[in-house]
C-alpha cells in the first residue's frame, strides 16, 4: 500500500503541503486563485459529489485546496483519503484500495470520512465497485467526491447512480470565463468598466491564454500539456487520432460558418456518421460545444454552428493540426460560449442575414469587421472592440 501512503502525505506530516506537488507549484504561480467550485462540494454525510471538466483546469489542485482547508478545520487527517487512479487499469485494483481504506475506516473508528476519487474514469465500468461499496453500506456516513475529465466515464456516470448520490453535486469545471479572468488579475467587474486601457489589455491577453492557469502564467508547455491531454483522452476512448486531427482540421477551415457534417466527411474521407460520432466525442470531453438553427422551434437537422469552448483551446487545436482559424471564429466563439454559460442554450438563425448567437433574449451578430447590411432592431451588433466590455457588463 505504499501508492497509498505517498498520496496521502497529511497521514503523516504536518506541514506536507509543502511536499505536495500540485500545492507546491500553486503557491509559486504569479496568478492564483481559490477555485470557487471548492465551496459547493457537498461536505454532508452521505454525499456522492461529480466533479468533471476539461484537463489542466486545476481539478486536482483545487482537491488538495480542500483538503487542507478540511485539516485546518480540524478533520483528523486519516479521514481524508485521496486516490489518483491514472495509473491503475484494473477493477481487481481499484477494489483492492477501496477494500483497505473501508478496512482503515473501521480500525481508526473514523465516523465520517472525506473520500477523493481522482481520473477513476481511467478504470473501464469503475462505477461497478464504486456502486457495489455504496448499496453495502461501506460508506453511508462519508463524502465521496469524484473527479474526472470531461470525458464519458464522468459525465455519463450520475445517471449510473440513480438514488445513491444522496446530497452530492454535480459540479461542470470549465475554463475561466472573461470576467472570471479579470477578477484574478485584481480587478473587480464595476472597477474594470470605468478603466479601458485595462480592459483592453486584459482582453488582450485572455484571447491567447483563454481560462487556463498554465497559459494565464504563461508556462512554456501549456499547449503542450493541453494537447497530451487531448490525445490521452481519444486514445482512452479508443478513437482514431489521424481521424480526431484531420476532423478538427477540418472543422478549424470551415468556422464560424454554419456547418454539416456531410462537408466535414467530404473533406476527411470518411461518412457522416464517422464525423458525427467524433465531434460528440469533442463536445463530451467539452472541447467544443453545438449552436442549432432556431425560428419559431429548434431544427437540428439543418446546418450548425460548432465553437470552441475556450480561446486557449482554439489555439492549441489550431497549433496541433497546423491549421489556421479566422479571427471573427475566435471573437465568437468566446461570444457564444459566455451565452452558453449564462443562459444554459446557445442558437443562430440564418436566412436573408444571419444571428450569430441567440440565447435567451438576446439576439447577437459577432464581427469581426463593420457589419455591411442592415439587422433588425432587437439584434445586438458586437465588434471587436464592444466585446469586452459585454462580457463584463451584467445585463
Amino acid at each position: 500500500m505504499e501508492l497509498i501512503f505517498k498520496q496521502n502525505p497529511w497521514w503523516f506530516l504536518d506541514e506536507w503541503e509543502n511536499e505536495d506537488k500540485h500545492i507546491k507549484e500553486w503557491k509559486k504561480e504569479k496568478y492564483r486563485w481559490y477555485p470557487k467550485w471548492i465551496s459547493k462540494i457537498s461536505l454532508e454525510p452521505f454525499s456522492l459529489n461529480f466533479v468533471y471538466g476539461t484537463r489542466q483546469t486545476g481539478k486536482t489542485t483545487g482537491v488538495k485546496l480542500l483538503i487542507k482547508k478540511l485539516i485546518k478545520a480540524n478533520v483528523e487527517a486519516k479521514a481524508i483519503f485521496y486516490f489518483d487512479f491514472e495509473m491503475i487499469s484494473s477493477l481487481k485494483e481499484l477494489r483492492k484500495i477501496l477494500q483497505w481504506y473501508i478496512e482503515e475506516k473501521k480500525r481508526e473508528k473514523i465516523p465520517t470520512a472525506y473520500i477523493f476519487l481522482d481520473e477513476v474514469s481511467s478504470i473501464e465500468e469503475w462505477f461497478r465497485i464504486v456502486k457495489f461499496f455504496i448499496d453495502q453500506g461501506s460508506f453511508e456516513d462519508d463524502i465521496i467526491t469524484v473527479l474526472g475529465s470531461s470525458t464519458l466515464g464522468i459525465i455519463k456516470a450520475p445517471e449510473r447512480f440513480s438514488g445513491r448520490k444522496g446530497r452530492g453535486k454535480i459540479l461542470e469545471i470549465l475554463p475561466l470565463s472573461f470576467p472570471e479572468f479579470i477578477e484574478v488579475h485584481g480587478y473587480k467587474k464595476k472597477e474594470i468598466l470605468y478603466n479601458s486601457e485595462i480592459l483592453k489589455e486584459l482582453w488582450e491577453k485572455y484571447k491567447v491564454t483563454g481560462g487556463f492557469p498554465r497559459a494565464i502564467n504563461q508556462k512554456e508547455d501549456a499547449f503542450d500539456t493541453l494537447i497530451s491531454g487531448i490525445v490521452s483522452e481519444i486514445y482512452k476512448h479508443k478513437k482514431s487520432l489521424g481521424i480526431s486531427q484531420d476532423i478538427l482540421a477540418s472543422l478549424l477551415t470551415k468556422i464560424p460558418s454554419p456547418l454539416s457534417y456531410y462537408s466535414i466527411a467530404q473533406d476527411v474521407g470518411i461518412s457522416h456518421k464517422t464525423v458525427r460520432e467524433y465531434i460528440e466525442f469533442f463536445k463530451d470531453s467539452l472541447l467544443l460545444e453545438l449552436a442549432y438553427w432556431k425560428s419559431n422551434g429548434v431544427n437540428p437537422r439543418k446546418e450548425k454552428k460548432i465553437f470552441f469552448r475556450d480561446p486557449f483551446i482554439l489555439r492549441a487545436i489550431s497549433f496541433w493540426t497546423s491549421t489556421k482559424f479566422l479571427e471573427s471564429a475566435l471573437y465568437e466563439g468566446i461570444v457564444q460560449e459566455h451565452l452558453l454559460r449564462k443562459f444554459n442554450e446557445i442558437y443562430y438563425f440564418r436566412n436573408s442575414f444571419e444571428i450569430d448567437c441567440i440565447a435567451g433574449d438576446l439576439k447577437i451578430e459577432v464581427k469581426a469587421g463593420k457589419p455591411h447590411r442592415k439587422y433588425p432592431r432587437n439584434v445586438l451588433i458586437l465588434e471587436e472592440d464592444d466585446i469586452p466590455r459585454f462580457l463584463v457588463e451584467e445585463k
